[in-house]
């Protein structure tokens, strides 16, 4: 991929040159949803100019110094590399590249102000959105200040809230970079946040969040906004909570924001009609159909029209679905002043309790003064509050609603937290024990309301605690084994502390992106195969050594010709197809005498964790199968790299081409089991291109038609007739109850899921078996 790239030309599958965010918003355009258009600096010019200035050198120097006992804090490595992305000047080369990309974006879509925005490799992620935590600039103008803004976006790839955070979820800073996504400014008079499913509860409701002006002051904390609950099936609204709001950010004239009062007869009107309520609820059950899961959505409007402008995996769904008490947000006067009852009440934001001293932070500057264990009290939090936050049992702040930085964070960290009280810093002063109530949104005075025994106080946990996968001694045993999905590696000692049997779906592919980073073949190309294989090893080595002794299964490459030609390198190697999506791919690709070399080197490095690292817990699944004499030919390949099915090796293969369903005792033979791929078998099922807007409206694209189902009892049959597993790898079964329901009924052996279904879904499953047991004992009776 090249320095720039029109959003409109940019997918998902482009993360690791765009970035997150502008990947996510890049498949959105191409669904047909109201986007502002823009452009990318991909991760490509930020790697340029890192490479052609001191920075390539200072970068790693700067982080290596730090060393509190010798003064160099994080702050100060920060402070360091911010300051030599601001000061450096682009290679001419490269300013010219994005000057002209500008101009050119400028003229064709008659843009005045630009956003700027940061979206990095490592955002939007399911376990991680760094929500807030890189910078955005709005309401820029002119070649210089977008050129300015970029720098400072990079530069912000290194604050000290980003890189506490960074390394609290696991992601090492020097495979992170930053793509830089330019887009229209929306002239917003009205802007909010949107979840698809309640992330407090789990609930089926949509939750949203509106306000006066630009989003900032939402996402900021500076507004609590208006709050509106949407039922999940009906799509009626059944619940509203409005909030005054005193200011509002707008454009300020000649570019940049400013803060004004908003009217006093504006005040607490509702700031979105019913009717463009129920026209947002529409987008964004699009956009949740897309992605087939829970999805947290910013969204703006101007008189006119609503726009999208980010969409994201909710990165917390809780294990539980009981109801919350989130119908009364609003602080009461006369609570607040009994004992036995709460003192404060506010929006629940993160779930769970806390116990602990307060301490009150007026400002970010005050966050070292919090010691790891108290209640962290303020007015909103920050980012740079993130290392603070990390610290706390607790946190309670006077504004925000449940899409404000403080909850999102919160959630992800698994810190208890109640938010919008709109008197906390005034009613609790440094020092009171309290009781932090993150589900009801209610605090208590000592260790909480009268004839309820205190909990275990909350105190800093580590990574893989705070992220909620702990605690599952209530969880039930299913017949139906679970398994865990892993894309990035750095999530897996995470993921390994949840009820799973091990890794259904380890997708090499996601090792390529962030860690090999490069075509295949031309690193086989330059001499540095050894270099790829280890890249590989390391990754994969990662996951198997979190995971031992339970099996980890390992995905060998399935990228589509499309998908390698973006790779650095990959033009050279890759045809242009008319339909990758059914080409040349899966195990059609390693037969090739083209791409064989690159298939043998992931063979390689699977041998070499075996063997060298002695992880037998790693295992191979081959996709896109379409014939048996493809598989005779990759058996005898990987014969020869010293993967030979056993008892303690076993090959599987992906049942996504319909002939391996309808050949199932044939393939049986060259197999240990089968996982189902639902979204390919549904498109070669149903003829539904998976990629087609117009379809995927129409409601032709569904993994529960009868066509998809029946192939699914085909192969369940055809396999278990001759001794071999099924299992499935995919969302279908946590979205779809009653998906999961004809799965377990049918026979399925294991499901596979996303981290943060995984709970909720082994209670949905036991639910299930046990009905069916009950069932069955009646019919016997």
């Amino acid at each position: 991929m090249a320095f720039i790239v029109d959003l409109a030309d940019v997918s998902d599958s482009d993360r690791p040159q765009v970035g997150g965010k502008a990947s996510k918003l890049g498949e959105l355009v191409r669904q047909g949803l109201p986007i502002p258009p823009g452009f990318v600096v991909t991760t490509e010019a930020y790697q340029a100019f890192v490479d052609a200035t001191g920075l390539k050198t200072e970068i790693p120097a700067a982080l290596a110094s730090i060393d509190p006992s010798h003064g160099e804090t994080v702050e100060t490595a920060s402070k360091r590399i911010r300051a030599a992305f601001e000061t450096t000047e682009f290679p001419p080369s490269l300013r010219e590249t994005v000057a002209e990309a500008y101009e050119s974006y400028v003229r064709r879509f008659s843009v005045r102000y630009s956003a700027v925005r940061s979206s990095a490799t490592a955002e939007d992620l399911e376990g991680a959105s760094f929500a807030g935590l890189q910078e955005t600039y709005l309401n820029v103008a002119g070649t210089d200040n977008i050129l300015t803004a970029v720098r400072k976006c990079w530069g912000s790839l290194f604050t000290p809230r980003v890189l506490v955070y960074r390394q609290r979820k696991g992601f090492d800073h020097a495979s992170v970079r930053l793509a830089v996504l330019v887009q229209k400014m929306v002239d917003a008079t009205v802007s909010g946040i949107l979840f698809t499913r309640d992330p407090n509860t789990g609930e089926n409701h949509m939750i949203v969040e509106a306000g006066y002006g630009l989003g900032e002051a939402i996402v900021g904390g500076e507004v609590t906004p208006d709050h509106y609950v949407i039922d999940g099936a009906t799509q009626k609204i059944v619940h509203k909570q409005l909030s005054e709001q005193r200011v509002r950010i707008v454009r300020a004239e000649g570019g940049g924001n400013r803060r004004e009062e908003v009217p006093a007869a504006e005040r607490k009107a509702q700031k979105l009609s019913d009717h463009r309520l129920q026209r947002l609820v529409s987008l964004a059950r699009l956009i949740e159909s897309h992605y087939r899961r829970p999805m947290d959505v910013e969204w703006c409007g101007d008189p006119e029209s609503l726009y999208i402008v980010q969409a994201r995996p909710v990165t917390t769904i809780p294990t539980s679905t009981v109801p919350g008490a989130q119908a009364e947000h609003a602080p009461s006067g006369s609570d607040a002043k009994a004992e036995e009852g709460p003192i404060l009440r506010g929006f629940g934001a993160s779930p769970g309790l806390a116990v602990g001293s307060v301490r009150v932070l007026k400002s970010a500057e005050e966050m070292e003064q919090l010691q790891a264990g108290e209640i962290l009290v303020t007015a909103m939090t920050t980012p740079d509050m993130v290392p603070a936050m990390s610290r706390s049992a607790g946190i309670v702040t006077d504004e925000g609603g449940m899409t404000c930085h403080a909850a999102i964070v919160s959630r992800e960290l698994g810190v208890p937290c109640v938010v919008g009280t709109r008197e906390a810093t005034t009613l609790l002063s440094s020092g009171m024990e309290v009781t932090v109530d993150g589900k009801t949104g209610v605090v208590y005075k000592g260790t909480g309301p009268k004839g309820k025994s205190a909990p275990a106080p909350r105190t800093a946990a580590p990574a893989a605690e705070a992220g909620g996968y702990h605690g599952h001694e209530g969880v039930p045993v299913t017949a139906t084994k679970i398994y865990v999905n892993v894309g990035v590696p750095e999530k897996a000692e995470e993921y390994a502390r949840l009820p799973v049997s091990g890794v259904g779906l380890l997708r090499i592919e996601f090792i390529f992106t962030a860690h090999v980073r490069e075509h295949p073949l031309a690193l086989i190309k330059k001499g540095k195969k050894d270099e790829l294989v280890r890249r590989l090893a390391d990754g994969i080595g990662k996951v198997c050594q979190a995971f031992h002794p339970r099996p980890v299964i390992i995905r060998t490459s399935d990228f589509k010709t499309n998908e390698y030609r973006g790779m650095p390198g990959g033009e050279e190697f890759e045809p242009q197809e008319e339909n990758p999506m059914i080409g040349w791919r899966g195990c059609s690709r390693y037969i090739s005498p083209v791409y064989k070399p690159g298939f043998l080197a992931e063979l390689e490095a699977i041998h070499r964790v075996r063997v060298d690292m002695g992880m037998k817990n790693a295992m191979v699944m081959l996709p896109f199968v379409r014939n048996t004499w493809e598989l005779e030919e990759i058996a005898e390949m990987m014969r020869a790299q010293g993967l030979r099915r056993s008892r303690d090796f076993q090959l599987y293969l992906m049942a996504e081409v319909p002939s391996t369903v309808l050949l199932a005792r044939e393939f049986s033979k060259h197999c240990d089991g089968f996982s189902i791929g639902s979204n390919d078998l549904t498109q070669l099922v149903l003829g539904a291109d998976r990629d087609s807007e117009i379809l995927g409206r129409m409601g032709y694209f569904d993994e529960r038609d009868p066509a998809v189902q029946r192939a699914i009892s085909l192969l369940i049959e055809g396999a278990h007739a001759e001794g071999r597993t099924v299992g499935i790898c995919g969302q279908g079964p946590s979205v779809y109850p009653e998906f999961a329901e004809f799965l377990v009924r049918d026979g399925i052996d294991s499901i596979s899921l996303n981290a943060d279904t995984v709970v909720s879904t082994i209670r949905t499953i036991a639910s299930l078996e046990e009905r069916m047991k009950l069932a069955s004992v009646r019919r016997s009776g």
